[in-house]
């Protein structure tokens, strides 16, 4: 468990520092619909999220860790790909200061995500459900970036 959550916060840390860079100058440059949330939800709804990643892909590690004949490889390359797209979206949006980029990133993203909860939910239904407000909020993330995109082009 630890080893997961470790990972997400490595994942959560390198994504605020890329943010960082742009979201006190840049960002708020940009114009933003109205469904722009404030910017204090972002950490604390990111913690919660990536805390709910973790606790899934340790529940999942249980039950099949890393071996070929029980799934477990093809559900991790999916899981860490997923968060490679994660990690990348931040360095794109705001350090590359891309809503473009980002656009492009968080669409296939979006997409492992459904893709990994589909694949957990047969060995873990709870690590499934776990996945489901990451899913929700980059569902939301994709609208608000392909609004900013739009808005901003």
């Amino acid at each position: 468990m630890i080893a997961f959550l470790v990972l997400c916060l490595i994942i959560s840390s390198a994504g605020g520092a890329a943010t960082a860079t742009s979201v006190s100058d840049w960002y708020p440059t940009l114009i933003k619909p109205f469904f722009n949330p404030p910017n204090w939800l972002f950490g604390p709804a990111w913690s919660l999220i990536y805390a709910l990643i973790a606790i899934s892909g340790w529940r999942v590690w249980c039950k099949v860790g890393l071996q070929a004949n029980t799934g477990g490889r093809a559900v991790f390359t999916l899981y860490g790909a997923q968060l490679v797209l994660n990690l990348l979206w931040s360095f794109l949006f705001f350090g590359a200061q891309s809503p473009l980029a980002g656009l492009i990133d968080i669409v296939p993203l979006l997409m492992l995500i459904i893709a990994n909860i589909v694949l957990f939910w047969p060995i873990d239904r709870l690590a499934g459900w776990l996945m489901v407000p990451y899913a929700v909020w980059v569902g939301y993330a994709t609208m608000l970036n392909s609004a900013i995109w739009w808005l901003n082009r």
